[in-house]
């Protein structure tokens, strides 16, 4: 995924594209339970938490039913504390009464799909923007809420201190319709030697 060469001009881009290439998710349920048994924890647990986790349902897709099925015994032992079992079976009910419709997500808009994930217990803005980026792969997502994209805007802007919500936005406002390739930027400038997975 390239940025545009307006882009790159205004924010002096060093690169000349995106390491990271977005794909979007095949499954709308696991992506969404893999980031919350991935919240407050490292990488590392939630890789093989999840992996735990993915091992419980077979070679069946992952599915809300199923999820279901599971014993708080069963979903414990994989490593999930209680509180996000409480958020897993949360998640799989909105997905069966349709709260979250992933058929309808392509005619939602941005903000509807964030009210509605929102609903769900464990998931906030955060959450709810990581999906939009990498699982849907909405062109235009800034997580204010994410401390990396504060640090980014603070290097690429040689800021003094980590700007607010409304800094960032004023600062982005530039570069609407495309606020996520600005926040994959963003997060890549970090650490220029980054390998993205």
């Amino acid at each position: 995924m390239e940025y545009s060469k307006e882009m790159k001009k205004k924010l002096n881009f060093k690169a000349t594209e995106l390491k990271r290439t977005l794909l979007p998710a095949q499954n709308a349920f696991l992506s969404l339970a893999r980031s919350i048994v991935g919240q407050q924890i490292s990488i590392k647990a939630a890789a093989s938490i999840n992996a735990r986790l993915l091992s419980l349902f077979g070679k069946r897709k992952p599915s809300p039913t199923l999820l279901l099925s599971f014993t708080d015994k069963q979903l414990k032992e994989a490593g999930l504390s209680r509180s996000k079992v409480i958020y897993l079976r949360d998640l799989a009910d909105k997905f069966l009464d349709k709260t979250i419709d992933p058929r309808k997500f392509p005619q939602m808009s941005d903000a509807e799909i964030k009210e509605h994930l929102t609903q769900v217990k464990g998931i906030g803005p955060w959450t709810a923007d990581m999906f939009l980026i990498f699982a849907l792969n909405r062109p235009n997502i800034l997580p204010v809420g994410d401390l990396a994209i504060k640090k980014g805007f603070q290097k690429a802007f040689n800021l003094k201190l980590m700007p607010d919500e409304k800094k960032m936005r004023a600062l982005a406002k530039e570069h609407e319709g495309e606020h996520t390739n600005l926040s994959l930027y963003l997060w890549q400038i970090l650490d220029e030697n980054a390998e993205w997975e």
